[in-house]
């Protein structure tokens, strides 16, 4: 299943029920989200950042958020996660 921004637009409550539903597929069937909002993607298995159409870094949410140089972990701080 791909999910394209299925939060971008929602209000926090909506967001955090979508959330949950993919929580509930996680297992069950793949999953491909794309997202800005980085919320979204905390449990995922594989986070793939990308820049100007490239793959620059790829991991788990840790894994990325541990890296200080890491572009993930810029973007998480600007989003305060």
């Amino acid at each position: 299943m791909i999910f394209d921004e299925a939060t971008s637009s929602l209000d926090t409550e909506s967001e955090l029920k979508i959330q949950q539903s993919i929580r509930g597929l996680k297992g069950k069937m793949t999953l491909v989200i794309i997202a800005h909002r980085l919320s979204t993607v905390i449990d995922s298995d594989v986070i793939y950042v990308f820049s100007k159409g490239k793959i620059v870094e790829y991991g788990t949410f840790n894994d990325l958020y541990s890296i200080d140089s890491s572009v993930f972990k810029r973007m998480c701080q600007v989003q305060k996660i």
